[in-house]
C-alpha cells in the first residue's frame, strides 16, 4: 500500500490533474490520496480574511478569483452535466467561505480560530473536486480524523486517537480514499491546521497510521536540492537522504517538506519519496533509514533561512550562575516563540538566539523582562539585537567522520570575505550552521556548495579593465579554452565586467565573448572606474578576480579596495608593483590578509615564468644575490634590427606598429620600464628596492624625452647618425648591443651595453628576454630563463596563466 500526496502544483491545471489521475491508476498497488489546495489559494483566503479584518472591499476581488478559479477546474474537468451537479456542491461550499469573510468585515477581528477555518476552505474545495474527479475514489474527511488541541495555525496532533480514527476510516473500504490535507479538528470542535506545509504531515499520519510501504509526495521540484537552484545554478537533485539529514535541511529552509511530518514516518521507518509531478521520469529524492547513496559525500545538502535577527544576552553576571538559560527559554516559550539556532561562548558570558525577524520585537521585551533587575544592576548587559541576517546550514550524516569540515568551510568563507557572526555545531556533527549578513546569503551559498564538491564546477568571475590589444587577446584566448576549462578542469570562467575609458557593462550571469564588443557598444553605460568597483562589490560574486589590462594610474587607486573586499587582483599594469615599497608591500600585505591573490607575472617577461619561479626560489630558503637581466622585449628588438639600412627611428617605428613598446614609446626608451621591473623584481626577492635607487644610463639625449609623444618619431630621426656610429662600432667589434638591468649588493643600474660572443646576452632573437638569477644554490651557473618578453599575445596568455592560477586548480 501507498500514501501519494499531491501538492498544489498537482491541482492547478487540468494537464496536472489529468497527470494525477494516471500516476493514481497506474498503481499496482492499493493507494491513499491526500491533497492541497490549488497553489496559492491559501495566501488568497489569508489576504481576504486581512482584507475583510481592516474593512477593505478588496476582500471581493480575492473571493471572486477564488471562485472563477475553481469553477474554471470543474468545467474544464467534468462533462456539463456533472458540471452543473459539481458547481452547485462547490457554490454551497463557498458560500459558507462569504458568510464568514463578511462577518469579519462587519467586526474588523480575525481571530486565530477564525483564521484556521477560513484556510480551511482551501484544501475543502479541492477535496470535493478530486473526489469526484478519479474513479472510484471514497472520500474520508480528515476533520473526523486528524484530532488536535486548540493551538490555531500550528495545531499538535493527538498522534493515538489519529492513528486509531485513521485504521478505523479506511478499514474495508473499496476504492481509493480520498482526503483532505492540512486540515483538522479538535476536541472542541473547533477547525484547526497543521502549519503551512501541513499536507505533507497528513500524509505522513496516515502512512503511519496504515504502515504504508512507501509515502510519495508529488509536488512542483524533482526533490531535495543540494541548494536553493534559485540562488545556487549548480544546485542538483539529492537521490537519497537519511530521515535525520531530511530533516535538517527541512528544518533550516529547504521547502521540500513540512518538518513535522518526518516524526510519524521515521517511527514507523517507511521510506518517502519526493517527486515532481510536472518531471515524473526524474528519479526524485528517496529518504529512508540510511539514506546511503554508495560513497557518501560529508556534505550532502546546504539550506538556508532568511528574515533572521540575532539576540545577545551578554554579562559578567552570567558566569557561573545557574538558571539563566532556563530563564532565558522558558521567558521565549510563554510568549510562543520559536528559536532557530543558539550559540553559546565557552566562558558562559554570552548566550545567542536566533529567531525570526517578526518576533524580535516580541523577544526582547520577554527577555528585557525577565532580566530587567539583572540590566538594572549591570550584572547583564542590555539585549542586542542583530538585524537582516540568514541562517546557512551544512548537513550530512558522514560529517562526523570527516576532519577538516569546519576548517575547510571557514576558511572558503573567509577567503570570500564573508564574516561570520555565529556559529552552532551539536555533538551530533549532523549539522553545522552559522549567521550571517543577508547580502552574504547568494556568495555564500555558492562557495559553500563549490567548496564540498557539491558544484560539478567551479567558478570564477572576472572584472576587465582596459580593452586594448592585450585586452583582445585574452578575451579570444579564454573564448578557445572555455569549454576545455569546464570539462577538463572543473573550471567555469566567466567575464562579468568589462569596462574601457568609453564604456562598461557588467552582468552577473556573464558576458557573451563571440561579440563582446557589440555588447559594451550597444548596452554599457558611460564608463567610470569608481562606478565600476562600486558594482563589482555589490555584485558579491565568489571568487571575483579583477584583471587590470591597462597601463594607466587610475586603476591602480582602487587596488586597496578591491583586495579589501576579498577580490583577487591580476595585473599586466606595472604601476602598482613598482611604486613606493610602502604600497607595494601594503597591497601585500592585504592580500595576504584576505586570502586572496595580488599577481602580476606579467609586470616582468610578458608570459615568461620569471616572476613565480623568483617567488618559488625565496619561498624555498633560497637567497638572491645577484640579477642580471634584459629586461625590455623592446630595446632589444630595436637593437636587434638597427643596421646600415635600418636607421634607430625607423626601428622604433617598426617596435611600435608590432604592439612591442607601451603607447608612448618614449617610456621603453627612456629605461624607466626598465628600471620599474628592475624594481619588481628585486622586491619579489626579498629586497626593499625604490626606483629612485636605481642608475639610469639612457643612451638617448634627454632633450628628445621632453617634446610631445607625436613628434617624437620625427625628433629621434636627427640621433640617427650619431647613434649608428655606436652601433657599428659594437658589430665591428663582433659584439651586439643590450640594454641591461643589474642588481647586487652594490646597487642597481641599467643602461646599454655591448656583449661579447659566448655571453647569455649575447644569442638574443626579436624581442626576447633573458634573465640570469644568481643565489645561494644558483652560484656557480646561475639559473638561466630566456623566452619571448614582450608582444600583446605572450602578455595576454600571461594573464590569463595568473587568472587560472586564482583558482588554485
Amino acid at each position: 500500500m501507498k500514501v501519494l500526496k499531491f501538492g498544489g502544483a498537482a491541482v492547478i491545471s487540468t494537464e496536472s490533474f489529468h497527470k494525477m489521475k494516471e500516476i493514481v491508476l497506474n498503481e499496482k498497488e492499493s493507494v491513499v490520496v491526500v491533497v492541497s489546495a490549488v497553489h496559492g489559494i491559501t495566501d488568497s483566503l489569508l489576504q481576504a480574511a486581512v482584507y475583510a479584518a481592516s474593512f477593505s472591499s478588496e476582500y471581493q476581488t480575492e473571493l471572486s478569483e477564488i471562485r472563477t478559479c475553481h469553477l474554471n477546474l470543474i468545467n474544464q474537468l467534468f462533462d456539463k452535466n456533472e458540471a452543473k451537479e459539481r458547481n452547485n456542491e462547490f457554490e454551497n461550499l463557498f458560500s459558507e467561505l462569504e458568510r464568514y469573510i463578511k462577518g469579519i468585515s462587519m467586526v474588523g477581528e480575525l481571530t486565530p480560530a477564525l483564521q484556521d477555518r477560513i484556510l480551511s476552505f482551501g484544501e475543502r474545495f479541492i477535496w470535493q473536486i478530486v473526489s469526484h474527479y478519479l474513479p472510484n475514489a471514497v472520500p474520508i474527511d480528515a476533520l473526523k480524523v486528524i484530532h488536535t488541541d486548540d493551538n490555531f495555525g500550528k495545531a499538535n496532533v493527538d498522534l493515538a486517537s489519529t492513528e486509531e480514527a485513521i485504521r478505523e476510516a479506511c478499514t474495508n473500504i473499496v476504492g481509493i480514499p480520498v482526503v483532505a490535507g492540512f486540515i483538522a479538528s479538535s476536541s472542541n470542535g473547533n477547525i484547526t491546521t497543521l502549519g503551512r506545509g501541513g499536507s505533507d504531515y497528513t500524509a505522513s499520519l496516515f502512512a503511519s497510521a496504515l504502515e504504508v510501504e512507501m509515502l510519495e509526495i508529488w509536488s512542483s521540484v524533482d526533490g531535495f536540492m543540494t541548494a536553493d537552484p534559485e540562488v545556487v545554478d549548480q544546485a542538483y537533485t539529492i537521490e537519497r537522504l537519511s530521515y535525520a539529514e531530511a530533516m535538517e535541511l527541512s528544518h533550516f529552509g529547504a521547502k521540500v517538506l513540512y518538518p513535522p511530518s518526518i516524526i510519524p514516518i521515521y517511527k514507523k521507518r517507511i521510506p518517502v519519496h519526493i517527486r515532481n509531478i510536472s518531471n515524473s521520469e526524474a528519479t526524485g529524492t528517496i529518504i529512508s533509514d540510511s539514506g546511503k547513496n554508495g560513497i557518501d559525500k560529508p556534505v550532502k545538502g546546504i539550506s538556508s533561512i532568511r528574515g533572521i535577527s540575532l539576540m545577545t544576552v551578554q554579562g559578567m553576571g552570567m558566569v557561573g550562575v545557574t538558571g539563566i538559560s532556563s530563564r532565558l527559554f522558558g521567558a521565549l516559550a510563554n510568549e510562543k516563540i520559536n528559536i532557530i539556532l543558539i550559540s553559546q561562548a565557552s566562558s558562559e558570558n554570552s548566550i545567542s538566539i536566533a529567531i525570526e525577524s517578526q518576533q524580535a520585537q516580541k523577544a526582547e521585551q520577554a527577555l528585557s523582562n525577565e532580566f530587567d533587575n539583572e540590566i538594572r544592576t549591570g550584572m547583564i548587559n542590555k539585549i542586542v539585537i542583530e538585524k537582516d541576517l540568514s541562517i546557512v546550514a551544512i548537513v550530512g550524516e558522514h560529517m562526523k567522520h570527516s576532519p577538516g569540515i569546519a576548517g575547510k568551510l571557514f576558511h572558503t568563507l573567509g577567503k570570500n570575505g564573508i564574516n561570520v557572526i555565529a556559529i552552532a555545531q551539536g555533538a551530533s556533527e549532523l549539522n553545522l550552521s552559522w549567521v550571517i549578513a543577508d547580502h552574504d546569503l547568494a556568495k555564500t551559498l555558492n562557495v559553500a556548495h563549490e567548496s564540498f564538491f557539491l558544484s560539478p564546477f567551479n567558478d570564477l568571475n572576472v572584472f576587465i579593465v582596459g580593452t586594448g590589444r592585450v585586452s583582445k587577446h585574452l578575451l579570444g584566448q579564454i573564448t578557445q579554452q572555455q569549454d576545455k576549462l569546464l570539462h577538463e578542469k572543473r573550471l567555469r570562467l566567466r567575464i562579468t565586467g568589462i569596462t574601457n575609458s568609453r564604456k562598461m557593462f557588467l552582468s552577473r550571469d556573464g558576458i557573451l565573448l563571440s561579440n563582446w564588443n557589440e555588447i559594451l557598444d550597444s548596452k554599457g553605460q558611460k564608463a567610470e572606474l569608481s562606478s565600476f568597483v562600486e558594482q563589482m562589490k555589490a555584485m558579491n560574486l565568489q571568487n571575483s578576480i579583477f584583471v587590470d589590462c591597462t597601463a594607466g594610474e587610475a586603476p591602480v587607486e582602487f587596488y586597496k579596495t578591491v583586495l579589501e573586499n576579498n577580490i583577487s587582483i591580476v595585473a599586466a599594469n606595472k604601476i602598482a608593483a613598482s611604486s613606493s615599497y610602502e604600497s607595494y608591500a601594503g597591497l601585500k600585505k592585504m592580500a595576504a590578509l584576505r586570502g586572496v591573490k595580488f599577481l602580476i607575472e606579467t609586470n616582468v617577461g610578458a608570459g615568461l615564468p620569471v616572476i613565480n619561479t623568483l617567488n618559488d626560489l625565496v619561498n624555498s630558503g633560497d637567497k638572491v644575490i645577484k640579477i642580471e637581466a634584459v629586461l625590455s622585449g623592446t630595446l632589444n628588438f630595436i637593437f636587434n634590427v638597427v643596421s646600415k639600412e635600418i636607421p634607430l627611428s625607423k626601428a622604433i617605428a617598426m617596435a611600435r606598429d608590432k604592439g612591442y613598446t607601451e603607447p608612448d614609446p618614449r617610456i621603453d626608451l627612456c629605461g624607466r620600464d626598465v628600471v620599474r621591473k628592475l624594481v619588481i623584481l628585486a622586491r619579489e626577492a626579498g629586497y626593499q628596492l625604490e626606483q629612485s635607487d636605481v642608475e639610469i644610463k639612457s643612451f638617448l639625449p634627454e632633450k628628445y624625452f621632453n617634446g610631445e609623444a607625436d613628434s617624437f618619431l620625427k625628433d629621434v630621426e636627427a640621433f640617427d647618425d650619431e647613434f649608428g656610429v655606436v652601433a657599428e662600432k659594437a658589430a665591428s667589434e663582433g659584439k651586439r648591443m643590450r640594454f641591461v638591468a643589474r642588481f647586487d649588493k652594490t646597487g642597481a643600474s641599467v643602461g646599454i651595453e655591448s656583449v661579447p660572443p659566448g655571453h647569455p646576452f649575447y644569442e638574443l632573437e626579436g624581442s626576447n628576454n633573458v634573465f640570469l638569477f644568481t643565489t645561494d644554490r644558483y652560484n656557480q651557473y646561475p639559473m638561466i630563463i630566456k623566452g619571448y618578453g614582450a608582444g600583446a599575445e605572450v602578455t595576454a596568455a600571461g594573464v590569463f596563466a595568473d587568472i587560472i592560477r586564482v583558482s588554485n586548480i
